[in-house]
């Protein structure tokens, strides 16, 4: 299994996945993972840690990465006989080239609907591992409905698609811990979260003016994840004052705990394979707004107020509704946790084996 993205300066979601159906792995005696990444010094982040040997090879990302996608050399296999797996499960990124069976992931085709928001360079880089997909993969999982759909219009047989969903902790916070991290942060009573990468699809060049316009002056926004790239977030706060967070990277457990302490969690995202960040809002209790035509709509159900993420008043009008509060609010929060507890880590494993015993 390749766990590269662990890695990542910003890992985001898809290596979330990785160290979370690892981790759900390790219960089990059905199944053995075995990681695989490029030459590294020193280890991930602690989240992103997974709990098995990792072999690691003797390349750098950039070297590795551009060779087996442009040139599909080295052969993994010859890093790896000594192993004896089944086979070789491409978790995103690159596809590496092997005489085993092959399971590959592929998590969205943003880049295809929205190149602008992705570098040149990045494009051609997807285009290639795309289509080393079609010609390589023995099985491709994703984990929406939408991104399967996507996958068969861009040339993936639907015959070896598999729909994968992943899970989500469904660990319940308690009040002191919520308590603990708004004081932490400097967070006022009311707080709207978003949780993501900054960069253009996340679509916060929308949302902050929109909170701007539909937020009371005493709710603050509190922004979680990396900086990304091609968005200027200082200049767009900068009507907020001190009443905008930008919190950066935290760890996992206050992130569950700034989830259930949210009067609101805003997702406007142009577009997605998924969503993790919404169902993580849901599983605790946070009432969600996000993004309708996107995999998200599918993952929220009737379980969140659905905008149109191109519209600056849509988003606002959305998130006024939730501020307002009321009984109708409170029935979403429920809503959202009845809607989580149908994705488990569990559930994401038995799927993920059902695909590896169809090509082992």
């Amino acid at each position: 299994m390749l766990v590269e993205q662990c890695w990542h300066a910003t890992p985001g979601g898809t290596a979330s996945s990785i160290v979370d159906l690892v981790r759900a792995f390790a219960d089990r005696r059905d199944v053995s993972a075995f990681g695989i990444a490029a030459q590294h010094s020193s280890l991930p982040a602690p989240s992103f840690r997974v709990p098995v040997d990792v072999r690691h090879l003797p390349f750098r990302r950039q070297v590795l990465y551009q060779a087996w996608s442009r040139s599909s050399r080295p052969s993994l296999d010859r890093y790896i006989a000594d192993l004896d797996l089944d086979l070789v499960h491409a978790t995103g990124g690159t596809i590496p080239p092997t005489s085993k069976p092959l399971v590959v992931t592929q998590h969205d085709l943003a880049w295809a609907h929205f190149p602008e928001m992705f570098t040149a360079h990045g494009v051609r880089f997807f285009k290639r591992t795309l289509a080393n997909t079609i010609d390589r993969a023995d099985l491709v999982l994703c984990p929406s409905q939408t991104t399967a759909t996507d996958l068969a219009a861009k040339g993936i047989d639907p015959k070896i698609i598999r729909v994968v969903p992943w899970g989500v902790d469904l660990s319940a916070v308690p009040a002191v811990e919520i308590d603990r991290v708004r004081q932490r942060f400097e967070l006022p009573e009311r707080y709207v979260l978003f949780v993501g990468t900054q960069e253009p699809r996340k679509n916060l060049g929308r949302l902050i003016p929109a909170f701007v316009r539909a937020a009371p002056s005493d709710v603050a926004l509190a922004i979680v994840g990396p900086q990304g790239w091609n968005e200027n977030i200082d200049r767009l706060l900068s009507p907020l004052g001190d009443r905008a967070q930008r919190l950066g990277f935290v760890s996992r457990s206050d992130l569950l705990a700034l989830y259930s302490g949210a009067t609101a969690f805003a997702y406007p995202s142009i577009f997605e394979g998924f969503g993790l960040p919404v169902l993580e809002a849901m599983a605790q209790g946070a009432p969600v707004l996000t993004s309708a035509g996107t995999s998200t709509e599918e993952l929220v159900g009737d379980a969140g107020v659905l905008v149109d993420p191109l519209d600056v008043g849509s988003i606002a009008n959305g998130l006024g509704d939730l501020l307002a509060g009321g009984p109708d609010v409170a029935e979403l929060s429920g809503l959202g946790k009845a809607r989580a507890r149908e994705f488990t880590w569990q559930r994401t494993a038995d799927l993920t084996l059902d695909a590896y015993r169809e090509v082992a």
